[in-house]
């Protein structure tokens, strides 16, 4: 712990100091995508409502591959995760005890939402090279995105923002049998913008059963069809197939972390996951004070996955709009500003689980046998919103916002027939939800800001269920409210920046997971938690000579996270750390470029022990983690250029746990299996020409 806080401290402490002669430069250097500094993008958070963007400038410090790892350099945001196609997002705790996959969040893509009817999102479902930034709102405070515990994140397609047209393809090839491919081709002229971007990838993976492949396509174009009429549509898809290696115990992590779990290896467990997002859009402006944005939807996926205990076959139809309108006003001089609107998603649920015979299978892997259940659910959620901005002076100004939701499931069982039959329905209550943001700004630039919101979290269909299948009717939402103050402050000409914000969240009706068989649960609400602790940002930007500029940063995560009320049975947890919670994380590195052309990016990550059982008996280790990234761009031709990119991941070899399960049950007289290691020392390279017209 000491040399990982030691590592970053003296990795920028030269420019610290080197900030008292600061020399005015552009604030944005760039050839393609050789991007140290983002240009000004727009947020999509709602006036004052805090929220943190990355784009080209943090993707370009890691693989093509790796959306997770340019994720969790944003402070209080971590993803856990056991494979490409298996991952876990929590924001401030917030998810950290969900067994498999994120909840409690809203993932929006280009404004239209693709979280299920249950609350999960799949990140998995896009590919970062299709992606021009990742916004997240930490916390309930984005009421025109929910008012989720855990917050939402927006994902932002890739387009041209000036006339012309792009031809770009960059193929990479790396360890473990890498190949990827991204093809894309940009246009922009007059009323029309038009992106189409291909990929495809493939890689063995670091271990067994750990094969992946994955294709897929994105349309994005929009045409202005008048003076105040934009329409635009969206179509997204991916097909890919991933082998399952599963977690581990801690002697099979520690003999050979390359091996799948026995079972799962036996069974050569798998998923294929077909996905499908359609979202046609239309932006009307009534006048330049009103403007309406409205979007209908639609998503399909299908899904099939033979796990030892049986196998699952599900797709999933899901419908429904988002319209938002925005505007402003004169308010005794001062400009007030005004968003209100509304989501409706629905979507059919249809599953059914069969027999998994591998064991009489003669070791070809999963054998589909006898159906052991047939269901299907209808699941409704209405989002309402609005929020007021209001100057209170010329520097202080006052946000309000309130989310009202309502969520319904109808689950239907269509294999048990008369007192065997489990179908019943779940209607939740109205909730309401407001919120209060602040916000001063200095002369100097400097500002203030503070929040009070109230959030919740849905059950998933799975935490709906008792052991028996039934629907639990005593099972209710969590619900939370948050409070967070945070100051941004800038010096020697904005050169050095710090954004440091301090919260508490206190959560009741706590969702818990609890393991009933084999990889299978049952939730149930299991008293309160209090989530404190501080999201710190360090930035610097150093411009050495003409030609030469390093950028060193910082960001830090102190997270002290407990259980409050939380009695299971004869256990009484409370007091103790939240499971499944890093207490610190710090993400560092430096960022070197020499000339328009060439950039070396080196990244360090610091994740903390974390609790792996309620009663904190079991820990993983902590570990440090190094990456490196190096990359040259040129003009072949005045219409085209060459890139070139070499990374090591890894650099140290460090053997650690990537992603834990939580509460790992031990069945059979095994040991629990809690962890899904990490890569080893890994390296890609990439390739990318791109012309334009």
């Amino acid at each position: 712990m000491k040399v990982s806080f030691l590592f970053p401290v003296l990795l920028c402490f030269p420019f610290l100091v080197g900030s008292q002669e600061p020399t005015q430069k552009d604030s944005v250097t760039r050839l393609d995508e050789v991007v140290l500094t983002d240009s000004v993008r727009i947020k999509n958070a709602i006036g004052i409502v805090p929220s943190r963007v990355i784009g080209p400038e943090v993707f370009q410090n890691y693989s093509p591959i790796d959306a997770v790892s340019a994720i969790n350099q944003i402070p209080g945001v971590y993803i856990l995760s056991g494979a490409l196609n298996t991952n876990r997002i929590t924001i401030r705790g917030v998810g950290a005890r969900t067994p498999f996959g994120t909840d409690k969040l809203r993932l929006y893509y280009n404004d239209i939402p693709v979280t299920n009817g249950t609350g999960f999102s799949t990140i998995e479902a896009f590919d970062l090279e299709n992606l021009a930034a990742i916004e997240v709102i930490k916390g309930p405070k984005g009421v025109a995105f929910g008012t989720n515990l855990g917050g939402a994140i927006i994902l932002d397609s890739r387009e041209r923002k000036e006339e012309s047209t792009e031809f770009r393809n960059n193929f990479t090839v790396g360890s473990y049998a890498l190949l990827k491919n991204n093809l894309s081709f940009l246009h922009k002229e007059g009323k029309l913008s038009l992106g189409f971007h291909y990929g495809h990838m493939e890689t063995d993976g670091y271990r067994e059963n750990n094969r992946f492949e994955r294709d897929g396509f994105l349309l994005n174009t929009s045409v202005k069809i008048s003076r105040k009429n934009t329409i635009s549509l969206l179509v997204n898809h991916i097909d890919y197939t991933a082998q399952i290696p599963s977690s581990l115990s801690q002697t099979a992590f520690d003999e050979d972390p390359t091996q799948a779990a026995f079972t799962w290896a036996a069974s050569q467990g798998f998923e294929t996951n077909n996905y499908t997002l359609l979202g046609l859009s239309l932006n009307h402006k009534f006048s330049d004070k009103l403007e309406n944005n409205t979007s209908v939807f639609y998503t399909y996926l299908d899904h099939f996955e033979p796990r030892p205990f049986n196998i699952l076959d599900e797709f999933t139809n899901g419908y429904g709009f988002r319209t938002r309108f925005s505007g402003s006003f004169d308010l005794g001089g001062q400009n007030a500003q005004y968003t209100f609107g509304g989501e409706l998603y629905k979507d059919e649920y249809h599953w059914g689980t069969f027999e998994n015979l591998y064991q009489e299978n003669n070791g070809n892997g999963s054998l589909q046998g006898d159906r052991l259940s047939d269901n299907r659910e209808f699941r409704r959620q209405f989002n309402g919103f609005g929020a007021l901005t209001i100057p209170l002076g010329n520097r202080f100004i006052a946000q309000a916002g309130l989310n009202i939701n309502k969520t319904n499931y109808d689950f239907r069982d269509l294999f048990n027939s008369g007192a065997q039959n489990r179908s019943a329905e779940r209607d939740f209550k109205v909730i309401v939800m407001p919120s209060l943001n602040l916000d001063y700004a200095f002369a100097s630039g400097q500002k203030l800001y503070a929040n009070i919101s109230r959030g919740f979290s849905n059950p998933s269909l799975e935490e709906t269920l008792t052991p028996d299948g039934v629907i639990n009717p005593d099972i209710a939402q969590e619900t939370g409210t948050n409070y967070e103050a945070g100051a941004f402050v800038a010096f020697a000409n904005k050169k050095l920046t710090i954004d440091a914000a301090l919260y508490r969240m206190d959560i009741k009706n706590l969702l818990v997971a609890q393991r009933v068989g084999d990889d299978q649960f049952v939730g149930r609400n299991a008293g309160q938690t209090k989530h404190q602790g501080l999201d710190m940002e360090v930035n610097y930007d150093w411009d050495i000579s003409e030609k030469l500029r390093i950028s060193p940063f910082i960001n830090y995560t102190f997270s002290d996270h407990s259980f409050v009320d939380f009695v299971d049975g004869d256990d009484d947890f409370s007091g103790n750390p939240l499971t499944g919670v890093p207490k610190h994380r710090i993400n560092s590195g430096l960022r070197l470029q020499w000339g328009p052309g060439f950039y070396w990016n080196t990244t360090h990550q610091f994740v903390d022990e974390i609790s792996l059982r309620d009663e904190n008996t079991v820990y993983s280790d902590s570990f440090n983690v190094f990456n490196s990234r190096l990359g040259y761009r040129t003009t072949l031709l005045q219409k085209l250029t060459l890139g070139l990119d070499f990374g090591m991941n890894n650099i140290a070899n460090t053997k650690y746990a990537q992603s834990v399960l939580i509460n790992a049950g031990s069945f059979g007289g095994n040991e629990p299996r809690y962890f899904y290691p990490g890569n080893d020392r890994n390296v890609y390279g990439s390739i990318r020409v791109s012309y334009f017209l």
